[in-house]
């Protein structure tokens, strides 16, 4: 008969849980309807997490001195930075761009953490929905966004230290299966990796553990969240803008949504790669006492999956 000591133990994972600003209704520097920074610190060590991302730069504190302190006597570290890009418009935007971006970048090194995020810019007006440009790319435009993607990727290696992952996001040029599957076939793996944000390949119809398995290479980073299926229907439907479906509560607690992480971080898993997996549950805006108890759950129910 097998004892305990026959069964062999759980393999530990590879993939490290952590939490952001947007948990905690956070998308700007400054506004009133946010909580503070130093709330959100000490709420989100309170619900068990121990890596955290630097949200809208500005938002934290700049200094690394002192935000080291800070995250430091609660427990916390830094995951990556954030940052957003328009690359698609090319070579003329490249010293604006990277202006912008090695504040960030800097920040992100001196606080330890190894990622930088890029999310593309919008094609909409992210609250009043205004049509800012043409919503589909240009051949041009593709050849545009992938050449400085890979050159932005190439001096945050040799300058910081950095790997660029790249997040596909609702309204941006880079976001459903089609649009990611065509930039990561046109861009070098050695300079660009992929943020999977499980929530918003699933707002855009993709499917995150087909991805996984596609292109298990080059998925550097995870973004946890999870759509309420009901609610996305209305939005698509009626051609809602990214912010506003957000106030609808598109996006929901897991694991109450799609997709189901279970699976997701199943396939994750057996990439042989270490990840950070940073959970991500959009809410601008929400009540100040709202984030607080939702991260405490999703974390306990991301225990039971085993992470």
């Amino acid at each position: 008969m097998a004892t305990s000591a026959d069964t062999p133990a759980p393999a530990p994972s590879r993939i490290r849980i952590g939490s952001a600003p947007d948990s905690w209704g956070v998308w700007f520097p400054d506004d009133p309807r946010q909580v503070p920074w130093q709330r959100f610190l000490d709420e989100v060590s309170e619900a068990g997490y121990a890596w955290i991302e630097l949200g809208p730069y500005g938002y934290l504190p700049t200094d690394p001195a002192r935000l080291a302190e800070e995250t430091g006597r609660r427990g916390l570290r830094v995951s990556a930075g954030t940052v957003f890009t328009g690359l698609h418009h090319g070579p003329a935007v490249w010293e604006s761009t990277w202006e912008h971006v090695s504040r960030i970048a800097a920040l992100t090194r001196a606080m330890g953490a190894e990622h930088l995020v890029s999310i593309p810019s919008f094609w909409r007006d992210d609250k009043s929905g205004a049509v800012l440009e043409d919503r589909v790319l240009t051949p041009e435009q593709w050849g545009h966004l992938t050449a400085q993607t890979e050159r932005l990727g190439h001096e945050l290696r040799e300058r910081y230290g950095l790997r660029l992952v790249v997040h596909p996001h609702a309204d941006t040029h880079l976001a459903g299966r089609e649009d990611v599957e065509r930039f990561l076939d046109a861009t070098d793996p050695d300079r660009v990796s992929l943020c999977l944000d499980t929530g918003h390949y699933a707002y855009c119809g993709g499917d995150s553990v087909e991805l996984i398995e596609a292109y298990g290479e080059r998925i550097g980073y995870l973004h946890l969240k999870q759509v309420d299926p009901a609610v996305l229907a209305e939005v698509v439907a009626e051609g809602t803008p990214f912010g506003p479906a957000v106030a609808r509560g598109v996006m929901c607690e897991p694991p109450l949504g799609v997709p189901a992480l279970e699976p997701v971080l199943a396939a994750a898993q057996g990439l042989d790669a270490e990840l950070f997996a940073i959970v991500e549950q959009d809410m601008y805006p929400c009540a100040p006492d709202t984030p607080l108890p939702i991260a405490a759950r999703t974390r306990a129910f991301l225990r039971s999956c085993g992470v």
